[in-house]
């Protein structure tokens, strides 16, 4: 038996999960317990800029090593996390500030100034990411402008970062430097080209590291608070992304997928980027992955709007909001009567969802949603249109064919939805894991040492062992509705999708 700590940091929460990969009928098997979940969300500092509270995440992620420890000795530790978002570090070593949050509307000013210095269409031919407002490019791109990266020594990704003040040694992982808009897609090294087209210096980032490589050991000072040892820190796919795609329990590579929390990331996975101007038209990001791979999809809004719309009925005291009531009620409420672009950007921010939605609804002229119920609804149909949109397009845009559609993470235990997705996709939908980042987590590191062999493929047949997945197979005769509904939504007309 030999045992990792996986730590997935989400936008709303986090937590240390201790994994083990044991003998089973003489076959490898994952075992995994969750040692300590706590809290995480961005908040403004006292001049209203929104800002992640990385100092008290690091002592949370330090005690659930600890915890992970007083089980039994560690063979590995791994970190993944939300992408785009780093903190700076300064000349003595100490982390400058605390990272700004993404969902901060600082680089709104700074986009065109990015795309004077560097053309959208070579953008994409150089890092083929999907155009979001908040990519590390442009939040970069205004640090500099606001005078914020002077006597900087190094910026890193949350998750890098987090394994530097664990290790004291910095480095950039692969898959999450791959969604900065920095990193040249053919290279798969930094663009000093377009880091110096944006005035930043090209050695503020360290050096991109593959996922599997040992990043460096537990420092004295980690080691005395965790009672751990000399334990390695290991490069997994650190965007939690690469590492819910490598987790999922796939037998072929026929398949699309949803990555579903607080965004859903919907795509295929490719052994090349698709950089066409077809594909940056339709807003098509190339996040690179575990094993050479290509996460080709498109990021979509997720079940924030739902977590907000919780977050707003819990403050005013709303009965009945906690989700299992809300889909039980939902599931009445009648399909496809009020859609949104769950992709608008008045979606993006924090706040009153429930009241953004309702104004969506009256600007569309659709009934506007009255209750929690029918504001449940109304996002899982939504998302269902967009997942039915990018799988749809990534295909198209890929020639990648599919049979099957996987839904991991949290959305995986939303039969509503999952049912909707198959039947909106027309593609049998498989649910589960919801623990797929936490697996694909702890598959890489335990290659890395040793405990487990072989390619991607291998890994998974080992996470899918003793997995209980729900399968749901698609009704025809709501594929029609649903090609209607991504009409209304999209303007894409029913008788082309």
């Amino acid at each position: 038996m030999t045992a990792f700590a996986a730590v997935d940091l989400g936008a709303s929460s986090g937590r240390v999960i201790r994994a083990e990969v044991a003998e089973v009928d003489g076959e490898p098997r994952l075992v995994l317990e969750e040692v300590a979940r706590f809290a995480n969300g961005a908040v403004p500092d006292g001049a209203g800029t929104l800002r992640w509270d990385l100092t008290a995440l690091f002592g949370e992620v330090v005690q659930g090593l600890r915890a992970a420890g007083r089980r039994g000795p560690l063979a590995g530790i791994g970190i993944d996390s939300w992408a785009v978002d780093y903190g700076l570090i300064g000349a003595d070593g100490a982390l400058v500030a605390e990272p700004v949050a993404y969902r901060d509307e600082r680089t709104a000013p700074v986009i065109s100034d990015v795309h004077s210095a560097v053309d959208p269409e070579e953008l994409y031919r150089i890092a083929g990411m999907q155009h979001l407002p908040f990519n590390t490019i442009y939040q970069l791109a205004a640090e500099r402008a606001a005078g914020g990266l002077e006597g900087v020594q190094r910026a890193l990704l949350i998750p890098d970062l987090l394994a530097y003040l664990l290790t004291g040694v910095a480095v950039s992982e692969l898959t999450n430097a791959s969604t900065t808009a920095l990193l040249d897609q053919r290279t798969r090294t930094w663009s000093t080209d377009l880091l110096g087209r944006i005035g930043v210096p090209a050695g503020l980032l360290p050096d991109v590291v593959e996922p599997g490589q040992v990043i460096g050991t537990l420092s004295e000072s980690v080691r005395e608070v965790t009672g751990l040892g000399e334990v390695p820190v290991i490069a997994v796919g650190s965007h939690d992304t690469a590492s819910a795609v490598a987790g999922i329990p796939a037998t072929g590579a026929d398949f699309a997928y949803v990555s579903c929390g607080t965004w859903s990331l919907v795509g295929v996975e490719l052994t090349e980027p698709v950089l066409t101007e077809a594909s940056r038209a339709a807003n098509f990001t190339n996040e690179l992955g575990v094993d050479g791979t290509v996460r080709y999809l498109r990021n979509v809004m997720g079940l924030w709007l739902l977590q907000e719309s919780q977050r707003t009925w819990r403050e005013a005291a709303e009965p009945g909001t906690d989700i299992t009531t809300l889909l039980e009620v939902a599931a009445r409420v009648p399909a496809r009567r009020t859609l949104v672009d769950v992709d608008h950007p008045d979606f993006l921010p924090p706040g009153d969802m429930p009241t953004r939605i309702a104004a969506q609804a009256r600007a569309s002229i659709q009934p506007v949603p009255a209750t929690p119920a029918e504001v449940t609804r109304c996002i899982l149909d939504s998302l269902t249109v967009a997942y039915r949109r990018a799988v749809r397009e990534a295909t198209e845009l890929s020639r990648h064919p599919v049979r099957v559609l996987h839904i991991v993470g949290g959305g995986s235990r939303n039969a509503l939805l999952c049912q909707a997705a198959a039947d909106a996709t027309g593609l049998p939908v498989i649910a589960g894991p919801d623990e797929s980042t936490a697996i694909g987590n702890v598959l890489v590191q335990a290659r890395a040492v040793g405990a487990l062999s072989g390619d991607l493929a291998a890994l998974r047949a080992v996470a899918a062992r003793g997995l209980a997945l729900t399968r749901y197979e698609p009704d025809p005769a709501e594929r029609e509705a649903w090609a209607v509904a991504e009409e209304r939504v999209h303007g894409v007309p029913a008788d082309r999708v």
